[in-house]
């Protein structure tokens, strides 16, 4: 029998993790109506959107909030906590019959509601972590971040590059690299090209209709590439959220504009609106030269990839997005790769400070 009636769970959530998610639950299964209120600071990096979204995806069984809350914290002022519960109560105007934290303002809180507090695990014993952790090592906390939290910090690496570039090998290489590591990174993942896989799957149909049909006789439409583009991100987003801090894709939404130049000519301002959808942290482009061309079936295209190398490098600068140029022998593409990654996860996560509080 649940024992009050409607319940409140408050906090950043910057970002939330194993900790926050125990105390929702823990209130939700003491309480008929429980209601989570996410309060951002417009100085903190992480949006309140965000945040908020985040919160309604692990927790569909409650109501989940948001209000932006600029006032410096400091818990000795009495007219400070005024100006909170102004914004507090305006977030959440019902009548709150019990407050859960893991926090000591909990019972200051909870009588400013007229309610009764709560505490939940406040040494933090069944998870060892905080806000501040994650901000600080996102890595050391990635076990106790929820799929969409780790698909928003994972650092997303893109291999692209012209046909026969080896962007296919380098993309499962560096995988396999951050893989061996263990610990977290055992559960790195490696997203592949979908537009192989859709290119594979037109020749096979182009086929069961004319079975002597070959790779040079299948057309593309310049609507297929926002599907190819959407699927493509879409698999990536999977991936993310189930494997480790660093993500490695097989070319990705972006190198998708210019496939589309090569295939139709011109751009597609849909495919290019796709791209801009998700975030990526590194681009690897490789070189055509002094790699030898193999025709797999689904290439023809070796005059052109002087011309496809220019075109990612033009289109990479131009739109700001970060890269470097891999060549050399499969060994030393590798190894540039990694030390690329390195220096970017050795960059680590910045997350601009909360407001400072005073207690």
């Amino acid at each position: 029998m649940k024992r009050y009636g409607h319940g409140l769970v408050l906090g950043k959530f910057y970002p939330p993790h194993a900790g926050h998610h125990h105390l929702v639950r823990t209130a939700r299964d003491r309480c008929e109506r429980l209601t989570v209120l996410v309060c951002a600071a417009s100085v903190e990096s992480v949006p309140l959107a965000d945040r908020v979204a985040w919160m309604r995806e692990v927790h569909p069984d409650v109501r989940v909030v948001g209000a932006v809350d600029d006032i410096p914290v400091d818990l000795t002022d009495a007219a400070v906590w005024d100006a909170h519960m102004e914004v507090f109560t305006t977030a959440v105007p019902e009548r709150v019959d019990a407050v859960f934290t893991s926090e000591p303002y909990g019972e200051e809180l909870a009588r400013r509601f007229g309610a009764r507090s709560v505490l939940v695990d406040p040494d933090r014993t069944l998870f060892p972590v905080s806000g501040t952790a994650v901000r600080a090592d996102p890595v050391r906390c990635w076990d106790y971040l929820e799929p969409p939290v780790r698909a928003a910090l994972a650092r997303r690496i893109v291999v692209l590059g012209a046909e026969s570039t080896g962007t296919t090998t380098l993309a499962r290489a560096l995988a396999g690299h951050y893989r061996r590591r263990g610990g977290v990174w055992a559960r790195t993942g490696y997203v592949s090209e979908y537009g192989r896989e859709f290119s594979e799957e037109k020749l096979a149909a182009l086929r069961a209709r004319w079975p002597g049909a070959r790779w040079e006789d299948v057309s593309f439409t310049t609507d297929e590439f926002p599907l190819i583009a959407e699927t493509q991100n879409a698999r990536e987003e999977a991936a993310a959220r189930a494997g480790s801090p660093v993500l490695f894709c097989d070319t990705d939404s972006f190198a998708t504009t210019v496939w589309h130049e090569r295939y139709i000519g011109g751009r597609n301002p849909l495919v290019e609106r796709t791209a801009d959808r998700v975030t990526h942290h590194l681009w690897l482009l490789t070189g055509h030269e002094g790699v030898p061309f193999e025709d797999d079936g689904l290439r023809d295209g070796e005059a052109l990839r002087p011309w496809m190398t220019e075109r990612f490098r033009a289109e990479l600068t131009r739109t700001g997005r970060r890269f470097i140029e891999i060549a050399g022998t499969r060994e030393e593409r590798l190894r540039t790769a990694v030390e690329a990654v390195d220096e970017l996860l050795a960059a680590g996560w910045h997350f601009t400070a909360p407001l400072p509080e005073k207690r």
